[in-house]
């Protein structure tokens, strides 16, 4: 396990992706899953209805997963990152600005359902296609890493800058503007294989 890490992580491709599924952790269950209830409180939306925007969520990740997953098999899965990633930064930055009524919030709430993990599929073609099928399940349990991590450091983040300023608006800002980030680094992830595979790398 470590010596594939050691190999992959001699390799750019590696870092890219794991900086972009560390923003997907971030911007996902360490942000909205952790904070975004706390948030509605704040607009004065009761916990019970906030949570329902989550329930939400759950049901129309399923469709925007299965639908990733179609997606991925026909076009480019750097493009499409870049659009999942792209968009998810800018609804982020958008939400503090927004009304919060139910209209707003449940458009919000669907559409980053749609969104939660549709980056699954095309990080791990990518990571197939770069490491190769006997690799690449060992390699992606160490991008999947930079999930986890990504969403501890924002579960602290939002809370520390809700803590300092009293609101949440600059940790969602923030967030979404790692997601742009990664929108752009995906764009910059070679699709080659390793040379020879990473036993050989």
């Amino acid at each position: 396990t470590f010596g594939a890490l050691g190999r992959a992580s001699r390799t750019r491709a590696f870092w890219f992706l794991f900086a972009t599924f560390w923003v997907c952790g971030f911007t996902t269950n360490g942000l909205v899953g952790t904070h975004l209830i706390a948030m509605c409180g704040d607009h004065g939306i009761a916990a019970v209805q906030a949570a329902g925007l989550l329930a939400l969520m759950g049901v129309f990740d399923l469709v925007g997963t299965t639908a990733s997953g179609w997606l991925t098999d026909r076009y480019d899965p750097r493009k499409l990152l870049f659009v999942y990633y792209g968009l998810r930064g800018v609804s982020l930055i958008m939400l503090p600005y927004t009304d919060f009524s139910l209209y707003s919030l449940s458009i919000f709430a669907i559409f980053y359902g749609l969104d939660w993990i549709a980056t699954v599929p095309p990080t791990l073609r990518l990571a197939t296609d770069i490491f190769g099928d006997r690799d690449t399940p060992v390699v992606f349990g160490w991008i999947v890493a930079g999930h986890q991590i990504g969403a501890a450091t924002a579960a602290w983040m939002g809370g520390f800058v809700r803590e300092v300023s009293g609101s949440y608006l600059m940790a969602f800002v923030l967030s979404g503007a790692t997601g742009i980030a990664a929108a752009v680094i995906a764009l910059m992830i070679k699709r080659r294989p390793v040379a020879g595979g990473l036993a050989a790398a």
